[in-house]
């Protein structure tokens, strides 16, 4: 299952009890993540413009737990002849680790959330890049682990990162079992 080298990394992640956010009962007949049909129009080239100096908030969680982001920049770019904005983080503990030192976190909420998609929105993985633009792959979103288990704690998508358009790409909802 998986047409891409990134399907395929998830579905053997989760498939791997020791790794798998996903709870024994459904791991149980696990047999692979659904996931929307690859869409090449949906890798994007994006503007990076870097907010230096942002302070460092507390981003709400699907649990008591916050976690503190900051904006690292806002990344413009086209989907369709379109034109959106999406503000992507920066957490400080990842800072402090040397393999997240250059990680950037990207949850984005769009109209296919709760109709295809899982409904508290979805996150993409970015790394900080040299110049000012970066590609964001929508064919690479995923949903957040309290998707499969409420027993994790979860960034809740801040309501500014929502695309007014039905993002069909990367990670379905999942049907438990």
């Amino acid at each position: 299952m998986g047409e891409t080298q990134f399907q395929r990394e998830m579905n053997s992640e989760y498939k791997d009890a020791t790794k798998s956010p996903l709870k024994a009962k459904d791991l149980k007949d696990f047999e692979g993540l659904d996931f929307f049909k690859f869409d090449a129009t949906l890798v994007v080239r994006a503007k990076l413009e870097r907010t230096p100096n942002t302070k460092y908030f507390k981003m709400k969680t699907t649990t008591s737990r916050v976690s503190l982001e900051r904006i690292y920049g806002v990344l413009t770019f086209d989907i369709k002849d379109v034109n959106y904005k999406l503000n992507v983080y920066q957490g400080k503990e990842l800072t402090k680790q040397e393999e997240y030192k250059d990680y950037l976190f990207l949850p984005f909420l769009d109209d296919s959330n709760g109709d295809g998609s899982y409904a508290g929105g979805r996150y993409i993985d970015l790394t900080i890049p040299k110049g000012d633009s970066i590609i964001i792959d929508f064919n690479t979103a995923y949903n957040p682990y309290c998707a499969y288990n409420e027993k994790y704690s979860c960034p809740i998508v801040p309501r500014d990162n929502y695309l007014a358009t039905r993002v069909e790409a990367g990670v379905k909802a999942f049907k438990k079992h």
